[in-house]
């Protein structure tokens, strides 16, 4: 194999359930200690119930945690809440390197991360947008019209490397969400696949979505 398709290759890591901060400590270590030849990683993985709050994040937006973990992070964004029934994957790049082979660019990245989205959801005959200056997808039509179904939040470090990613609401306990003004819209409603109608595995939508971005970020 070429030295330059290893370095654009993908290593797919399924973590299954783990403690938020522990992956979020993970992704930043791995990031500190990767080099030039390390290959890019795609995490799936799913976590317990946490609330995450982005670099742009106000901690008013959590209204009423409870019993819920509430985490400062360094990724992109506002406030967002993840736990079981969720898709996350978590992409681990190095975009200079794919940058320098006319690949990827920050803004590309972006898009093709939400198009990964659009594409699962299209597999199950669900529709969504994009909404200008509100970073996410949303349902397109319907009665939950306008709603949140998946977020994303990255990190680029100075380097070109990322960490962070995307998290589709597949079926979900939402309760949570009402808690907290979701990327900092009070009043947003959030839904899953399932309130749409769709029942589906959550691991197999999980692959289906990695799929899509390493096919999108080839």
């Amino acid at each position: 194999m070429n030295p330059a398709d290893t370095a654009l290759s993908f290593e797919v890591i399924r973590r299954h359930e783990i403690d938020y901060a522990e992956c979020y400590e993970d992704m930043r270590r791995f990031t500190s200690m990767r080099g030039a030849e390390t290959p890019d990683q795609i995490w799936l993985v799913s976590h317990p119930p946490v609330f995450t709050l982005g670099l742009a994040a106000d901690p008013a937006h959590v209204l009423l945690p409870v019993d819920i973990p509430v985490i400062q992070t360094d990724r992109g964004g506002e406030v967002t809440y993840h736990g079981p029934g969720q898709a996350v994957v978590y992409l681990l790049l190095d975009l200079k390197r794919r940058r320098a082979a006319n690949v990827l660019y920050i803004r590309e990245f972006v898009q093709a991360i939400e198009e990964s989205v659009l594409e699962t959801l299209k597999a199950y005959n669900l529709t969504g947008v994009r909404r200008p200056g509100a970073p996410g997808i949303y349902v397109a039509q319907g009665r939950h019209a306008g709603a949140k179904i998946a977020a994303l939040g990255v990190k680029v470090r100075g380097n070109g490397c990322t960490y962070h990613g995307v998290a589709l609401n597949v079926d979900m306990d939402l309760e949570p969400f009402s808690r907290i003004n979701p990327c900092g819209y009070a009043g947003l409603e959030t839904v899953d696949m399932r309130a749409l109608g769709v029942r589906a595995d959550v691991d197999t939508v999980c692959r289906q979505l990695a799929c899509n971005l390493m096919t999108r970020l080839a």
